[in-house]
């Protein structure tokens, strides 16, 4: 699961706007998503600690019966414990899944920025030589034509 970090881009101060609303609910729903699992597994602990000490075979029939009603209970707490341990897993999958191609998303955005950002700088030095070189063949055209060995024919 990835964890909320520093605000990245952008212009407004430290802890406000969609960055720190977005980390504040991604830190809600991690302290959701660890209370589930402690539930889930404490669930499951208890529920197997009971079927282990019930599970002891005792004299009396009437006795049995209640002890395999309350195995059956506790086995079928321990199944849906399971299930729903199975669900957050899934749960986690997903949210890998999606908020990678959030941070992916992020990281092209990033990169369109800076390429648009070398760009600008290429067109303006491009702009500048060529101003450069504009005004060195004016100079070079001037000098030439008010030159002695233009008029001087080599024989």
């Amino acid at each position: 699961m990835n964890k909320a970090g520093a605000p990245s881009g952008g212009g407004g101060g430290a802890g406000s706007g969609p960055t720190a609303s977005a980390a504040a609910a991604a830190a809600q729903k991690q302290r959701a998503l660890l209370q589930r699992l402690d539930n889930d597994i404490s669930n499951i602990v208890d529920s197997f600690s009971v079927l282990v000490s019930v599970s002891r075979v005792n004299e009396p029939p009437v006795r049995n019966s209640q002890e395999a009603f309350l195995m059956e209970i506790r086995a079928s707490k321990l199944v849906q414990s399971a299930d729903s341990l199975l669900k957050l897993v899934s749960e986690l999958k997903q949210t890998a899944i999606f908020s990678g191609f959030a941070s992916l998303n992020e990281n092209v955005d990033r990169r369109i920025q800076a390429f648009d950002q070398e760009a600008e700088t290429t067109d303006k030095l491009l702009e500048r030589i060529g101003e450069e070189a504009a005004t060195s063949l004016k100079e070079l055209e001037s000098h030439y034509y008010s030159s002695v060995a233009r008029n001087f024919v080599y024989e």
